[in-house]
């Protein structure tokens, strides 16, 4: 792991305990998780958002402009819109991406839950995200929380991370191995 990557990372996990205490003390953690899924569905929606967070040309003050304009449209309030401004006045906002991750997965341990990290190549019903939590449930014995992405280069097929383990059954990994394969008989 790269130092910029380790020093994120205990960024985001220092604010994302802060949150998460905050959430436990006003009974607001289901609310938060609410909002922060909002957050990051504008932020998967709005390739400019993520410009706004991630670039350091802007100043806080800017930054802290839009984000709160942004969330006051999205009906974002409370404590995750302060804890967004909070990341935007010291300069931190490019790591609430992890913040939330770090916070999901507080948020997940509290409930007994274990969160999977399922990529496909195409957008997953609800009906398929239904099944593959009951599968990861009969596996594992605990309630299963989705964090489903797309990939479209997977022509086919999952990759699901549960905790340390992953599977990768996409098309890519097998078209990959194949490949490999036919080198080493040519």
């Amino acid at each position: 792991m790269s130092e910029t990557a380790t020093v994120v990372s205990g960024v985001a996990e220092r604010y994302a305990n802060a949150l998460f205490e905050l959430g436990v003390e006003t009974g607001q953690l289901d609310g938060i998780a609410a909002d922060i899924d909002r957050f990051d569905a504008l932020l998967a929606e709005s390739a400019d958002l993520v410009r706004l967070i991630r670039s350091p040309v802007f100043t806080p003050d800017d930054q802290l402009r839009a984000v709160s304009e942004v969330m006051f449209r999205a009906g974002i309030g409370g404590l995750a819109a302060n804890f967004v401004k909070l990341a935007a006045r010291n300069r931190r906002l490019f790591a609430v991406p992890e913040m939330f991750r770090a916070y999901r997965k507080l948020l997940a341990h509290h409930r007994g839950e274990t969160t999977a990290d399922v990529v496909s190549a195409e957008t997953l019903s609800a009906a398929q995200v239904g099944d593959l939590k009951a599968a990861l449930t009969s596996v594992t014995g605990r309630d299963i929380r989705v964090n489903a992405a797309v990939d479209p280069s997977l022509i086919g097929g999952l990759v699901v991370k549960l905790g340390s383990r992953m599977i990768d059954t996409s098309l890519k990994t097998k078209l990959n191995a194949l490949k490999i394969a036919l080198k080493e008989v040519g």
